[in-house]
């Protein structure tokens, strides 16, 4: 009898967040052994709770939350994330607002409505995997431009443009950053959207950590883009209201949208195909965009994220071989090793020799679309006593392989 194989189309198609080394990890915790994971952005595990005012909402509502709701999501959800945007003094209206499964769902979406085989889309390097893998399983080819390290991790705009091609598709604007937690200056954007513009792309802008933010300020990439850019900006409450298993999200179209009429057919066509997006859910999202903002206690200077992301910065810092950019927004640092100290071939292989012997679990860095072995992405998500141990515990591994 023949095997069973996976379908083609899934060739090349990684998302090491939750890669080998995972499974590596569970086979360890199912004999008993103890993991400290970072190498997710999970907030729930280490005490971060959604705020009581929706708790209250999705208790509330949860006897009108049976049936399927519009596919494009409940009307006082979506009238919320409209005033949200025009409060950013960005042109929205409702019929612009479709709401999904979570961030992750409506990339696949666009995604998939938007892409011929061979399309090519841009995305930075190192990237939120699911990008990259959405892309190759849709039948584009994922295009990467690098990030300077030196400069902040903002965005290389010359190697950006030189990758630009006559199947170049759309541009991918992570911003705040996963995983290096850069955040992008405005002339940064805007010379991405002129980009755009001049080569008549869409931009495709990743705005999920765009309230996580602990120095500088977010430039919204739509405000620039204006109404002559095509442009698709996600965001929803996984990070800032801590909410990630409820899987509340939303993409808000902007610019040319005479010209996009066959696309957001398309869309439309996929969102009827899934029926509807989480209804308890949607339920939260005019509960969580009004009032007190729980979260800019939590970045400010004496706040856990802020405190904890500074934190970890300063002692991978201190470790010898480790240089980390302290992060200015999100959840992550993204440190480098020296390979001249470290000689690292498999980063992957690496980070498995790290979980196997210190019950460390992070991300390597090429599992992020970096092209090097050089990098890897911690979550500094755990109260200070195990962070710190966290921490101690690479510094210990690194020392036997210096």
């Amino acid at each position: 009898m023949s095997n069973f194989e996976q379908a083609e189309r899934l060739r090349g198609v990684r998302y090491d967040v939750r890669g080998p080394n995972l499974v590596e990890a569970q086979k360890m915790e199912a004999l008993g052994e103890r993991i400290l994971k970072l190498n997710i952005g999970n907030l729930a595990p280490f005490g971060f709770r959604a705020p009581e005012s929706m708790l209250r909402a999705l208790a509330s509502n949860l006897v009108d939350a049976e049936g399927y709701s519009d596919s494009r999501g409940i009307f006082s959800a979506r009238t919320a994330v409209m005033n949200y945007y025009q409060a950013k003094g960005q042109n929205v209206d409702v019929d612009q607002v479709w709401l999904g499964n979570g961030v992750s769902e409506l990339i696949s979406m666009t995604l998939q409505c938007l892409l011929n085989i061979g399309d090519e889309v841009l995305i930075p390097a190192p990237d939120y995997p699911l990008w990259t893998g959405a892309v190759t399983l849709c039948g584009g080819k994922a295009v990467h431009y690098l990030c300077d390290e030196a400069n902040e991790w903002n965005p290389d705009l010359a190697d950006l443009e030189s990758k630009i091609t006559p199947q170049t598709r759309a541009i991918v604007v992570i911003n705040p950053n996963n995983p290096t937690g850069a955040v992008y200056s405005q002339q940064t954007v805007q010379t991405i959207v002129d980009l755009a513009r001049k080569h008549d792309l869409i931009l495709l802008s990743d705005e999920i950590y765009e309230k996580i933010v602990y120095q500088g300020t977010h430039t919204p990439t739509a405000k620039l883009a204006g109404n002559d850019v095509l442009t698709f900006t996600y965001s929803g409450l996984s990070k800032a209201y801590r909410a990630c298993g409820w899987r509340a999200g939303w993409v808000v179209v902007t610019g040319p949208l005479h010209k996009a009429e066959s696309l957001l057919e398309g869309f439309t066509l996929l969102a009827n195909m899934r029926m509807c997006p989480n209804v308890p859910a949607q339920h939260t999202i005019q509960t969580a965009l009004g009032g007190y903002q729980s979260i800019d206690d939590l970045v400010a200077p004496g706040g856990r994220m802020h405190d904890q992301l500074r934190l970890a910065a300063d002692l991978l810092n201190d470790i010898p071989g480790v240089s980390c950019v302290p992060a200015k927004a999100a959840l992550y640092l993204f440190p480098r090793l020296d390979l001249d100290m470290y000689h690292i071939e498999d980063d992957e292989a690496w980070a498995l020799d790290l979980l196997r012997k210190q019950h460390l679990l992070i991300g390597h860095g090429t599992g992020f679309n970096w092209p090097h072995p050089d990098h890897f992405r911690l979550v500094a998500l755990p109260e200070t006593e195990v962070l710190k141990e966290g921490i101690s515990r690479l510094a210990d591994y690194l020392a036997t392989i210096r």
